[in-house]
């Protein structure tokens, strides 16, 4: 794994869902959940969701604005759990319906795009 794309210490498990998962801001977030396949969804979430509250619990002991390069790749893959989240355990088996719902909401700025 490239040292551009690495994680805290702890957070080894989640490296190989950086280079899809990863994403600066939501509406990135949000088309990488339409283009994913509910396995590649499956597979994050099952992976990341354990993990989260150990995640939140290293973030939080940080000021947000001296996050370092690896803590803010870990935040941005949490802000992608949230959006795979819902598709995983609340949309499921209509995320395609509402993936395309999505295509006529367009994302311009959001307060985690400032991370």
């Amino acid at each position: 794994m490239s040292a551009s794309l690495s994680l805290p210490a702890g957070f080894e498990r989640l490296e190989h869902f950086v280079g899809q998962w990863l994403a600066d801001t939501t509406a990135e977030r949000a088309q990488r959940r339409t283009d994913s396949t509910p396995e590649e969804r499956q597979a994050f979430f099952a992976a990341a969701a354990p993990m989260l509250e150990q995640a939140m619990a290293y973030l939080d002991a940080r000021p947000l604005a001296e996050l370092n390069d690896e803590e803010k790749r870990l935040l941005k893959l949490m802000f992608s759990l949230a959006h795979v989240q819902m598709a995983v355990e609340i949309h499921r088996e209509m995320e395609p319906r509402h993936a395309m719902l999505r295509e006529a909401m367009i994302i311009t700025h959001s307060v985690t795009d400032i991370i």
